[in-house]
């Protein structure tokens, strides 16, 4: 048989990303409440698939007639001398398109999610109190520190990245883990690392529920929770349960408000979020920041129905694959999922930022999608 590796190169390519983009259709469908119209659309998209999978098998059908066939059927050889055949030219060609994604996801499972990279927001508001403009605020989300499977220089290298900011606040928006509490295990030594100046607060994700694993009884779900909960605190997180907190440094009277609120997520995710209960006794009146891990929460209920200036949340992960280049184009699967599914969104006078998350989950890698680290600088208007 003749030489076939490109065309091996390509299927493996092809694979991966076919089984990567179904992965987006599920997320895309999920919440089609009538499950005919679900099932449709993984047909029709199987259906697709298999077009393009016989147009490949055909092509190295062609390929290995050889090259009188190609001679029949095609343009001659070129004379020698005089360059290259026709199909070797598209020969080398198929070998750089194939070797462009390949190399692609090469790097994104052996750097890329390493990679991790700073986005800096700078945002004024009226109502700021005076003592908060300059506020540094860092924004990090879904960690997923069972993915990392003990590679401690790795998180290391972002919590320093992290404390380089020299941040006011951090706030983290959920998903500490994959499944299980125990995945934190041996990891307080490089996330208790993370430092602020006033502190550290944070919330559950959806992840952080074990909702994704099946437990031996109610009782062992609840004390995972538990322990991830004792977790947090022993990080040096003050986790926000449906509830908020009053900040503001010594001798200052006029605190802004920080409200965290559990998972609430659109689509068949849990809804164990409580908005109502977590801004008992707030004011609309303050500056306001609400932690809320799934971006649909804040169309669902903070957009319009709350005074909330600024949302921070994550959850998408920019699904760890797409396209961004600043100015230029901002790509990803994702969106057509979630509308707001990386960077800043703005609706009148109220603002949501997704971060695209420091961690990573199922594809073990980052294509395009870089892990992020947010860094939000407040100023008074």
């Amino acid at each position: 048989m003749r030489a076939i590796l490109p065309f091996v190169l390509f299927i493996l390519v092809f694979v991966a990303i076919d089984l990567y983009a179904f992965k987006a259709l599920k997320m895309s469908v999920s919440g089609w409440e009538t499950p005919m119209w679900r099932y449709l659309a993984y047909a029709g998209y199987l259906v697709s698939s298999l077009v393009v999978y016989s147009f490949i098998a055909y092509a190295v059908y062609r390929y290995n007639l050889g090259p009188t066939y190609f001679i029949r059927t095609t343009s001659p050889d070129t004379p020698a001398g005089m360059g290259i055949t026709r199909w070797q030219f598209l020969t080398r060609i198929g070998w750089v398109l194939a070797a462009i994604p390949f190399v692609s996801i090469l790097y994104g499972i052996g750097r890329g999610r390493y990679q991790f990279r700073t986005m800096t927001e700078r945002m004024s508001f009226d109502h700021l109190p005076a003592w908060a403009s300059g506020l540094r605020v860092v924004h990090i989300s879904d960690i997923h520190i069972g993915s990392f499977f003990n590679n401690h220089e790795a998180v290391a290298e972002g919590v320093a990245k992290v404390n380089a900011l020299k941040p006011d606040l951090i706030l983290f928006t959920g998903d500490m883990v994959n499944n299980y509490a125990e995945e934190l295990e041996g990891w307080e030594p490089v996330l208790s690392k993370l430092k602020a100046r006033y502190g550290k607060y944070s919330i559950m994700g959806n992840h952080d529920y074990g909702d994704y694993v099946k437990w031996s009884s109610a009782e062992a779900r609840e004390a995972n929770i538990k322990r991830l909960h004792q977790y947090h605190g022993e990080l040096g997180f003050k986790l926000l349960l449906n509830e908020n907190v009053k900040f503001a440094p010594d001798g200052e009277s006029e605190p802004l408000e920080i409200i965290g609120v559990e998972n609430w997520g659109q689509g068949g995710f849990s809804k164990y979020g409580k908005l109502g209960k977590a801004m008992e006794e707030t004011d609309s009146k303050r500056f306001q920041i609400l932690m809320s891990h799934d971006p649909s929460h804040w169309d669902a209920e903070v957009r319009g129905d709350t005074a909330v200036d600024l949302t921070l949340a994550g959850h998408t992960h920019g699904m760890q694959f797409g396209v961004e280049i600043p100015g230029i184009v901002k790509w990803s699967p994702v969106k057509y999922r979630y509308p707001r599914w990386g960077g800043l969104y703005t609706e009148g006078s109220q603002h949501v930022y997704v971060n695209r998350g420091f961690g990573y989950i199922g594809f073990p890698g980052r294509v395009g999608m870089a892990p992020e680290i947010t860094l939000i600088e407040l100023s008074k208007a």
